[in-house]
C-alpha cells in the first residue's frame, strides 16, 4: 500500500494518524503541492481531482478524499463504534470537519504559511476567522463532560478533528480560550504510536522528486 502525500498536510496526517494507531505499513510517497506535484500527468492518473492525500492499495486501485481514506483503513477496527448511531455521529463530526472545520482553519494555515500577503489575501483571512472561531466554540461546547468526541473512545471522530486542530494556532487560532479543546488534543496526542504532522515514518518510505 502506498500514500502520496505532503507531510505538512493535516488531510494527509490524518491518514497517517490511523494507520500508524492501526500498525499497518504502507510506502509513503512524498509529493510537492508547492511544486505542482498534484498535477503531473502521472499524479492525476491516481486521482483526477489533483490532491492528496490519495491511498494506493496493492493491487493499484487509489482511494483519494481523506476521511473516505479513513473509513476505508478502519472501519473494521476500534477506531469506528459497532452501535449504527455513533457510527452516524463518527460520519457526523467528520462531515463537520470537512464542511464547517477545514475551509476556515486549515485554508488560513495555508494562506499565512503559502502564500503572499496580499491585501486579497488578508482579506480572505479575515472572512475566514469567525466561521472558524464559531467551529472551535462547538467543538469546546460538545466537549463538556467528555474525553472524546462520540462515546467513550478514541475514534475517526477525533482523528479527523485533531489534524488540523492541534496546528490551529498556525492559521492564527490561537486556543487560549477553548480550554476543553486543548485538554482534548492531549490526550489524543497521548494515544498509542501517536505520531507527528512532521514525521510518522512507516515500516517503508520513498520520495518522490
Amino acid at each position: 500500500m502506498k500514500l502520496y502525500d505532503f507531510l505538512p498536510s493535516g488531510n494527509g496526517y490524518k491518514v497517517r494518524l490511523a494507520l500508524a494507531w492501526l500498525e499497518i505499513p504502507y510506502e509513503l510517497v512524498e509529493v510537492d503541492i508547492l511544486t505542482g506535484g498534484t498535477r503531473t500527468p502521472e499524479f492525476l492518473a491516481l486521482n483526477p481531482n489533483g490532491r492528496i492525500p490519495v491511498l494506493e492499495l496493492d493491487d493499484g486501485t487509489c482511494l483519494a478524499e481523506s476521511n473516505a481514506i479513513l473509513y476505508y483503513v478502519a472501519a473494521d477496527s476500534l477506531l469506528f463504534p459497532s452501535d449504527r448511531l455513533e457510527q452516524a455521529r463518527v460520519l457526523q463530526w467528520m462531515f463537520f470537519e470537512q464542511y464547517s472545520h477545514e475551509p476556515f482553519i486549515a485554508t488560513s494555515r495555508f494562506l499565512l504559511h503559502y502564500r503572499e500577503q496580499t491585501p486579497e489575501v488578508v482579506a480572505d483571512l479575515a472572512r475566514r476567522r469567525q466561521p472558524g472561531l464559531a467551529a472551535l466554540s462547538v467543538m469546546e461546547r460538545h466537549l463538556e463532560g467528555r474525553a472524546f468526541f462520540v462515546g467513550d473512545a478514541f475514534s475517526l471522530a477525533d482523528i479527523a478533528l485533531y489534524a488540523y486542530t492541534h496546528v490551529a494556532p498556525e492559521g492564527g487560532f490561537a486556543l487560549d480560550d477553548y480550554p476543553r479543546v486543548r485538554a482534548w488534543l492531549e490526550r489524543v496526542r497521548l494515544q498509542p504510536r501517536h505520531v507527528t504532522i512532521d514525521a510518522g515514518e512507516p515500516l517503508l518510505s520513498s520520495r518522490a522528486q
